[in-house]
């Protein structure tokens, strides 16, 4: 019933939050001298010109920025997340637009450079269940499974070998609540393949920064070749998952499977306890929601120049993220909350 009732709730706060979502408010440009200059733009786009992943969304905002700024221009060099950080510290790329979360490495070679890390700044939130659009990581049980919901530190306990979160590391069911001859059932962890940027997520969302995962984890990888559907990882994880009422996985909800269910996620002990929705996905409070983010080199104490302050500004208002809303693909948009938060970066810039 408990879990019947959470399930209830969320499907009318998503009805709420669908038909009116609290997006940022309007852009508004600032008074002054028009703005001047030319923004180059590096990394996450499209792939081989066939698949348009965020590009044409850029472009919307680019040309919605010209319509108050005309005398700004853009440089687009989107071939791709891997050559966005490298192009910001070479002074190649003025904003480097992520499709992934930032690797240590990148932030370690940025700051080899300029003495200080890069700036990021949420730009998009990732999707709840469309692929190829940093969708959300949900952990999924049998159904016959009765748990009703885990924390972050559980399931570092579950996966991760240091448990950076505390606590000891579980092994059994009966450590996580379960009773009668649920208590002395062995949990067998899934996840993704750990060279993929879902595990980089994870390692950071869950394991807080940790790289060392529990030798028993087995991993899914996508067979070669795979575009989506059965041969892709996350859902050869769910079928096999059916088969083991001992499992446990990390998934993401666009793969399906009748025998398997979705658990409530919270952040801290004590809850709250979220399942993942497109709407608790969109409003951030499902903790394993993944953010599109955009890099810049902003020097601590030093503004940025005026016609990059403004684009994130821009960027992060209503005009664009209405179009994140209408074309993101999946994509969801950041909302006002959060979109304050970010402002709040370049504060330093005013």
């Amino acid at each position: 019933m408990k879990f019947l009732a959470m399930l209830l709730a969320i499907t009318l706060n998503f009805s709420a939050a669908a038909a009116t979502p609290d997006l940022p408010p309007a852009y508004v440009p600032p008074q002054g001298p028009a703005l001047t200059g030319r923004i180059s733009i590096w990394g996450h786009g499209a792939l081989a010109g066939r698949f348009d992943f965020i590009e044409s969304l850029v472009r919307q905002w680019e040309d919605g920025f010209r319509k108050f700024h005309p005398g700004v221009q853009f440089d687009n060099r989107l071939h791709g997340t891997a050559s966005a950080i490298g192009a910001l510290y070479t002074g190649q790329g003025d904003l480097a637009l992520m499709g992934r979360e930032i690797w240590p490495v990148e932030i370690n070679a940025f700051k080899e450079v300029k003495g200080y890390a890069p700036t990021g700044l949420g730009v998009v939130t990732g999707s709840y269940a469309t692929r190829n659009r940093g969708y959300a990581i949900v952990a999924y049980v049998h159904k016959d499974n009765p748990l009703p919901e885990l924390t972050l530190k559980q399931l570092d306990a579950i996966y991760g070998q240091e448990r950076r979160r505390g606590g000891a590391a579980v092994h059994r069911w009966g450590e996580l609540g379960l009773k009668g001859d649920w208590a002395d059932r062995p949990v067998h962890p899934y996840s993704f393949s750990l060279a993929r940027g879902f595990s980089d997520f994870l390692e950071e969302a869950v394991l807080l920064d940790s790289r060392r995962w529990r030798p028993e984890v087995r991993e899914f990888a996508d067979l070669p070749g795979s575009l989506g559907g059965a041969t892709d990882g996350g859902q050869r994880m769910l079928d096999a998952l059916a088969q083991d009422r001992d499992g446990i996985a990390f998934s993401g909800a666009l793969y399906h499977h009748p025998d398997v269910r979705p658990i409530a996620i919270a952040a801290e002990d004590g809850g709250p306890f979220v399942l993942p929705s497109e709407a608790t996905v969109m409003d951030h409070s499902y903790p394993l929601t993944r953010i599109i983010s955009m890099f810049v080199d902003q020097a601590p104490g030093k503004p940025l120049p005026p016609h990059i302050r403004e684009f994130i500004r821009y960027i992060l208002s209503r005009d664009a993220q209405q179009a994140v809303l209408r074309d993101g693909g999946g994509y969801l948009p950041v909302l006002a909350p959060a979109a304050a938060l970010e402002l709040k970066k370049l504060e330093t810039s005013k």
